[in-house]
């Protein structure tokens, strides 16, 4: 089992220097523009370097924003700018990869240089690159890369490796998950924008009703979170679903509402609640095979319920283990009832508070249930303690 379980960020945007050690499902909070999205695109800063290039576009495949290398770069008044960009990642059997990366501030190149590259399956080095420059070689090609060819799939390294090239941050928004707007990174089974939510759904619905009972149970529980559904169907023929000028994709969701007539209880995503569509879409990136084994989603509590956010959040880490053990989730959330979803009794289940210090970099601390903070939990769920300023991550407005 290959879970990455340590990151260590150091000159990265508004991290200066920050480790964190992962479990399976990884909440971040904080307030807004505290340095939760910095996080996450410092992993897909890493999933491109670790697929051999680090440029605009592999950068925007995996949900990271494209821009210029000084706003990549760490730059505060209060200390020195580092030499360039370092970032590592532990896995679960000290399989460990790193790099540090460079790109000119006042003339960027199109890629960006590696400084160092380092591949270890916790045994011995696999690749060990330092003095990249001198070696006549492209500065821009990642070389773990090209040495995947020549390792077991089965070694932690190769599947640490795979894992980060799997890496996306996924940023739905309600167009896109309508279908109504092309996703602009569409990727398999779902596009960073929440593009192909049909195909995924079908894919997914596909796969549990071919497990017998337990895959229907599953189905199941995906469909008892959104309360008015009766049942949820794909389809490809909308004629009678949708008006001719809304635009359309090749499949379409079909919902049936369980309240209505059943000769016009039909509608499709272009109708439904869009709370509807961010279920769906947690439900396909965490119980469908194809699904990345490491995610993000960025802003998972948008436009749902607080107790549906609760009730969702309390599937997740079930829904991830359901197929493979060493799956891993990372999300951000500003809506306070996310945090009664997590079972922090669950090793695999964190939480993270990500605040600026007084120079304006990101700390990022877990936070786990101290005695004092059991006590109060059993007064106040922790989506009060939150707002009663307990745990911190909080604007200073």
């Amino acid at each position: 089992m290959t879970m990455i379980r340590e990151v260590k960020i150091r000159g990265f945007k508004s991290i200066y220097s920050a480790t964190l050690e992962l479990g399976r499902v990884n909440c971040f909070i904080g307030a807004n523009g505290s340095g939760k999205s910095n996080l996450l695109e410092a992993l897909g800063v890493l999933g491109a370097a670790a697929n051999g290039v680090v440029d605009d576009e592999s950068l925007l495949r995996r949900g990271v924003r494209a821009g210029l290398p000084r706003l990549y770069k760490s730059s505060f008044a209060s200390d020195r700018t580092p030499a360039h960009i370092a970032i590592e990642v532990t896995g679960s059997g000290n399989e460990a990869y790193r790099v540090s990366l460079l790109n000119p501030l006042d003339s960027p190149e199109p890629a960006w240089s590696y400084k160092t590259e380092v591949l270890s399956d916790g045994y011995e080095e696999i690749l060990s690159d330092g003095i990249r420059n001198k070696k006549n070689l492209n500065p821009k090609a990642g070389l773990a890369a090209l040495q995947l060819v020549d390792i077991d799939p089965k070694n932690p390294a190769a599947q640490l490796m795979q894992r980060l090239q799997e890496f996306a941050i996924y940023c739905p928004n309600t167009p896109t998950l309508r279908g109504i707007v092309p996703d602009q990174q569409s990727r398999l089974p779902l596009g960073v924008s929440g593009g192909l939510l049909a195909e995924g759904f079908a894919t997914l619905r596909q796969h549990l009703e071919g497990r017998g009972e337990e895959g229907e149970e599953i189905l199941e529980q995906v469909l008892e979170l959104i309360d008015w559904v009766a049942d949820i169907q794909t389809t490809s023929y909308g004629t009678n679903l949708l008006s001719p000028k809304v635009p359309r994709t090749k499949l379409l969701l079909k919902f049936s509402d369980r309240f209505m007539n059943q000769s016009r209880n039909e509608l499709t995503a272009y109708d439904a609640s869009e709370g509807s569509l961010y279920v769906i879409l947690a439900a396909v990136l965490c119980l469908l095979p194809q699904a990345p084994r490491l995610l993000a989603i960025d802003n998972l509590d948008q436009a749902l319920n607080p107790r549906l956010l609760a009730r969702l959040i309390s599937r997740l880490s079930g829904w991830l283990q359901d197929n493979e053990s060493d799956r891993q989730l990372l999300f951000t959330a500003h809506n306070p009832a996310a945090l009664d979803g997590l079972n922090l009794l669950d090793s695999e289940v964190r939480l993270f508070v990500v605040e600026r210090n007084s120079n304006g970099q990101t700390c990022i601390r877990r936070l786990t249930l101290t005695p004092e903070l059991t006590q109060l939990n059993q007064q106040y769920p922790l989506s009060r303690l939150w707002v009663m300023g307990h745990l911190g991550a909080l604007p200073n407005v």
